[in-house]
């Protein structure tokens, strides 16, 4: 089969690979019909996450149709479309048991880091009764794809950790793909402000179309200033980080007011400060997450429902065999204005 393949640091490779076996009873075989590129990715390819090593395929997110399923697959049979999660999850081992399934001790974040991903034709999913959702007849599998890690990342890391609550003002910093699905998710919980924050105008009005009630350019440096005075001084309840730099982080530091929650959903690759000669008294919580999509059944009927309209992210389409033109156009994406991009397998 055809694959995109992980060689190093900035190096990637569009190569033949050996087709994935049953290597577990609870194993399923899947074709993959629809995948899409992430921002983990491009954290791969900088060499921020070393647990992804060299001649891993890429790729933890996408759609397909069951091809092989392992004995002790019960749920699911060759020919079912199906979701395919993320996080794989036993469901059996302590962290499952109490919902943190990213940290399940036979899975969690493994697809497309650990063990082979969705950027190629095929992909092993370890655990397929707990890790695939089933497609219903006539679903829109485009706007699926969104709910293997993007949506659940955006709501659980940044709006359910984030506390948001009806009436709160909540900033996100950051309107790449998973600020920009904070931002749709955030809605859920009806808060009274929504202030987005980037360095790239053509995003902050995707946001506005999105639902944001305000936009701030930080391009200039005073964003901490201007949400300040847009606040009257009292900072924001929620702010959300969504881009996994130290000085978006530490930005949110800036901005968040008294009994207020930092919720980080970025991945960083190098140290942040945390200014706590100016935190200590401010009553605050910070919070971390790795997605545990816990969320998915719950989304999948919201986007079901159109409450959500989960395709608003994708902007570009591509074939599998155009995976490098793909990962060119979402790497730049200030210049192509590119969000999530859907490749066809």
């Amino acid at each position: 089969m055809k694959a995109l393949v992980y060689k190093g640091i900035s190096e990637k490779s569009f190569e033949e690979h050996e087709k994935p076996r049953i290597i577990n009873p609870t194993d399923a075989i899947i074709k993959i019909t629809k995948t899409t590129i992430c921002g983990t990715d491009l954290h791969i390819l900088k060499g921020d996450l070393p647990s992804c090593s060299p001649g891993r395929i890429l790729g933890h997110e996408g759609v397909g149709i069951v091809d092989e399923v392992g004995p002790a697959v019960t749920a699911f049979k060759p020919g079912d479309h199906v979701l395919i999660s993320c996080v794989s999850a036993c469901g059996k081992c302590e962290y499952c048991r109490r919902g943190m399934f990213s940290h399940c001790t036979t899975g969690g974040w493994i697809l497309g880091n650990t063990i082979d991903g969705t950027q190629a034709e095929y992909v092993r999913t370890p655990h397929a009764d707990t890790s695939l959702y089933p497609i219903a007849t006539g679903a829109d599998e485009e706007a699926l794809v969104m709910l293997s890690d993007i949506l659940p990342t955006g709501f659980e890391c940044g709006v359910l950790n984030g506390k948001v609550q009806p009436g709160n003002t909540i900033a996100i910093v950051g309107s790449g793909p998973v600020g920009l699905a904070a931002l749709l998710t955030a809605q859920l919980y009806t808060p009274a402000r929504i202030i987005m924050i980037d360095l790239d105008d053509n995003r902050l009005a995707i946001a506005k179309r999105f639902g944001a009630t305000e936009t701030v350019n930080s391009t200039d440096g005073n964003a901490a200033a201007t949400v300040m005075q847009m606040t009257e001084n009292r900072g924001v309840d929620t702010a959300i980080e969504a881009v996994g730099v130290p000085a978006t982080f530490e930005l949110c530091e800036q901005i968040i007011g008294p009994g207020g929650v930092i919720a980080n959903v970025g991945v960083h690759g190098k140290p942040v400060a945390l200014h706590l000669e100016t935190l200590w008294d401010r009553n605050i919580a910070i919070t971390t997450r790795l997605v545990d999509t816990s969320s998915t059944p719950a989304l999948l009927k919201i986007v079901a429902s159109n409450r959500i309209d989960a395709k608003l992210l994708i902007t570009h389409h591509f074939r599998l065999d155009q995976i490098l033109d793909a990962y060119d156009t979402f790497g730049r994406a200030a210049e192509t204005k590119a969000l999530k991009v859907i490749i066809n397998a």
